[in-house]
């Protein structure tokens, strides 16, 4: 199901990683540090380890996407294991400036945890073209169910396979 050749399950990778609201925080920093102490980690990740790589690499530049959307990431993989990736959406109880190009406070973070920089730039890729739809953005912005948000990442891999 989530071979190379298929390229990413963003649905698979979210039923591992989660949806959790009402994120607290007031900084980015803060609502980062609630994200990951809030979401389910392999075993293989600590959790300071996963703060401290996603909070440098937000110091090297923003990682807001616009639309009130950040994709947090680590630089670098922290896990090496295809099977332990995932991606987690967390909605914040406040709206925070992250310093977004187009200046609206982030409402939304996306968190991504990949193996390996190619599977990293495949799971951002597709998850930034997502963030740009507005159907996508509009399930966000009305902080959707978990059932919502995988309904749409399904349909997304679906006529993504189907086009391929």
């Amino acid at each position: 199901m989530n071979s190379m050749n298929e390229g990413i399950d963003l649905s698979g990778l979210l039923t591992k990683g989660g949806v959790y609201y009402n994120v607290s925080g007031i900084t980015p920093a803060e609502a980062l540090g609630d994200m990951v102490a809030t979401v389910s980690v392999p075993r293989s990740i600590e959790r300071e380890r996963l703060l401290t790589a996603v909070l440098e690499r937000e110091a090297l530049m923003p990682t807001a996407a616009g639309h009130g959307i950040a994709l947090p990431h680590p630089r670098n993989p922290l896990i090496s294991e295809p099977s332990e990736q995932f991606v987690s959406v967390g909605f914040l109880q406040n709206p925070i400036d992250w310093q977004a190009l187009d200046g609206k406070p982030v409402r939304t973070i996306i968190l991504i945890v990949s193996a390996s920089p190619k599977l990293h730039l495949r799971t951002l890729s597709r998850l930034s073209f997502l963030c740009q739809q507005t159907s996508f953005r509009k399930l966000l912005a009305d902080r959707s169910s978990r059932e919502e948000l995988m309904a749409a990442l399904e349909e997304a891999e679906r006529s993504w396979k189907a086009g391929s």
